[in-house]
């Protein structure tokens, strides 16, 4: 969850790396994905294309079914990072508000949630068990970080975002 905040009482727009934005982000949030993102594309490539250790449901579920599947997936990725990220570089918001619209609208955190979508898409290519497995180890990491962020945001804004929080989930997107 990437919400941008001015630090002045003025609207100004905010950059993807300004110092600003980044207060509230858990500090070893980025290095941490970063080095999720690694190990699943090496085990995820290892066991699809050279152990094919854990692939074998792919032999009973059509090629078709899972490009389609993973089509699908990609085109909720594709909004949640388009949107989401839109709010976050390129809308300009006060310190007093709180990033409701967009993709923020449907779910929380929209761009960890488009991130754990792809490894999703890339999973169901192959139908990798190990794949998986790691997959669960990444969102448990993505729930903690999120969590931290979020704890960050009722300090600042109080009944505002616990009032967002309830009616707005975490992970699964309203549609």
């Amino acid at each position: 969850m990437k919400y941008k905040v001015a630090e002045s009482n003025s609207p100004k727009k905010l950059s993807h790396f300004s110092s600003e934005g980044r207060a509230g982000e858990h500090p070893y949030g980025d290095r941490g994905q970063l080095i999720c993102l690694l190990v699943f594309l090496v085990i995820w490539m290892l066991d699809s294309f050279v152990l094919k250790f854990s692939t074998f449901l792919s032999a009973f579920v059509s090629l078709y079914i899972r490009l389609i599947a993973a089509g699908l997936i990609s085109i909720l990725a594709i909004y949640l990072v388009r949107s989401g990220h839109r709010a976050v570089s390129h809308d300009v918001i006060s310190s007093s508000q709180l990033l409701t619209d967009g993709a923020f609208a449907r779910v929380r955190h929209p761009l960890y949630l488009a991130s754990l979508l792809f490894y999703v898409f890339l999973i169901s290519l192959t139908l990798s068990l190990i794949s998986l497995f790691i997959f669960i180890c990444i969102f448990i990491f993505y729930n903690y970080i999120a969590r931290y962020e979020e704890r960050y945001l009722e300090k600042k804004f109080g009944q505002d975002y616990l009032d967002y929080k309830k009616n707005v989930p975490k992970w699964i997107p309203r549609l």
